[in-house]
């Protein structure tokens, strides 16, 4: 049965362990095993980063033995969810007239865990694929371009760039299909950049999905019809408080995020992780076009604006000076340097950087907090306190320490207490509650005062 390969996987935790299960798996599926074939199957569909299945509401069967268990019926009904052919109670009650049709050990250890998208047997896309790569059975990953820190490559400060604000939100990407038989318009997903897909922002979906102009006036290689991604950021008034909003499962309100667009790709070239079209032309042929008319008809969604400049030149380095500093006095959390001729590709490089000021407060050392794992029986955090600007802060630092830093702080254990620390961070935040502390606090250094000492 297709399921025991579930029960195998969760013998152990050793990921050497699962990935010999699904060599296994393999290996019996390549010699025509269909029970390996299935489960192998089956997996693809669960982890598939583009299939959403669109309900958290699937019905555990009574005990059945016995049942025809028709994976052909099962594979068609998550294309119909995927589609969403059907939804809502509708959905409902398709899924349980399938799962009846199923032994239960077989539905509550396979299937189920499947339409849920978590087969619980503790073995990730990256093991899978380990072993599978090059077949039918490689599952799809989710990948996008990422930026790097400019401070660690300034040679790459060269040449035409694009300048963006450096936003403080949620990383979204927003898969949009356009050539869905059984949806009245088009379908739109919003995954974290790992591939998770966010629920909670029904407002930005619904614009996206019934814009008319977003739309109109898109053309990859004149096919109305494909499929492709926006990559954005979603933002709010309070960062904290969007955060704790994105993956809430009740009293969710988001109403007052919007989606800010800055890049699209074909999601064939998604996909594949690369599209060869260049910076400038992925902006100005496919998001300038629609900018003013999305703003005016989409009021949770936006294109981000930009500037060229010539790093070549000293000009070019004066306006990106004047482009930061506007940016931090505006709010954002600085500045993002794009090449002008760079196509998009799936991964980290030089082609996006980033560029984010540091800022360093002074505070006192009210308690410490022992670590855990690897820093068990040393220092995990300084807890730290004190007032800035006339804002009371309140952090717990864990980062910036060495080894011997550990080791030596805990050793002096109280004695720290009403140590004066430079503290490092991006930015002061402020919470829901109003409380005020550090985004990435990490340690710089004991200012060398004494205990309770005054700055």
């Amino acid at each position: 049965m297709p399921h025991l390969w579930i029960n195998k996987l969760n013998e152990s935790n050793s990921r050497l362990h699962k990935e010999d299960v699904i060599r296994q798996a393999l290996e019996a599926a390549n010699l025509g095993s269909k029970d390996a074939e299935t489960f192998l199957f089956v997996a693809w569909y669960a982890y598939n980063p583009y299939n959403t299945y669109n309900t958290k509401k699937v019905p555990i069967v009574p005990n059945l033995t016995g049942q025809a268990n028709p994976y052909g019926e099962f594979y068609e009904l998550l294309l119909r969810l995927n589609d969403r052919a059907v939804t809502g109670h509708a959905a409902i009650a398709e899924i349980e007239r399938v799962a009846y049709n199923f032994d239960t050990v077989v539905w509550e250890t396979l299937l189920r865990p499947a339409i849920l998208k978590d087969l619980r047997a503790g073995a990730t896309i990256k093991t899978f694929n380990k072993i599978v790569k090059g077949t039918k059975y490689e599952i799809p990953v989710f990948e996008s371009q990422l930026a790097t820190d400019s401070a660690k490559h300034p040679k790459k400060l060269v040449g035409k760039k694009r300048l963006e604000s450096k936003l403080d939100g949620v990383r979204v990407l927003a898969v949009v299909s356009n050539n869905f038989p059984h949806h009245k318009q088009r379908k739109v997903s919003l995954y974290s950049r790992n591939g998770k897909e966010f629920k909670n922002f029904p407002h930005i979906v619904h614009q996206l999905e019934n814009s008319s102009t977003l739309f109109s006036s898109k053309k990859f290689d004149e096919d109305p019809y494909v499929d492709y991604v926006f990559d954005g950021e979603i933002i709010s008034k309070n960062f904290q408080a969007l955060m704790k909003q994105a993956q809430r499962k009740t009293n969710v309100d988001t109403t007052d995020s919007v989606y800010s667009i800055f890049d699209i790709i074909p999601v064939a070239e998604f996909k594949s992780g690369h599209w060869i079209k260049s910076q400038t032309q992925r902006t100005n042929e496919y998001l300038k076009p629609v900018q003013v008319q999305v703003n005016l008809e989409c009021p949770s969604v936006q294109i981000l604006d930009g500037i060229e400049v010539d790093l070549d030149t000293p000009e070019g380095h004066a306006t990106m000076r004047s482009f930061a500093d506007d940016q931090i006095l505006m709010g954002y959390e600085g500045i993002m340097i794009k090449d002008v001729d760079a196509p998009y590709k799936c991964k980290r490089g030089t082609a996006w950087m980033k560029w984010k000021p540091t800022i360093t407060v002074d505070l006192i050392v009210v308690a410490l907090e022992e670590g855990t794992g690897r820093n068990k029986g040393r220092l995990g955090a300084l807890v730290c306190e004190g007032i800035d600007q006339g804002r009371l802060i309140k952090v717990n630092v864990g980062g910036g320490f060495s080894d011997k830093q550990r080791e030596e702080i805990w050793a002096v254990g109280d004695g720290n207490l009403g140590m004066i620390t430079e503290v490092k961070a991006d930015a002061v935040t402020r919470a829901e509650n109003g409380e005020y502390s550090l985004r990435f606090p990490r340690f710089g250094t004991f200012r060398g005062f004494s205990p309770g000492e005054k700055i």
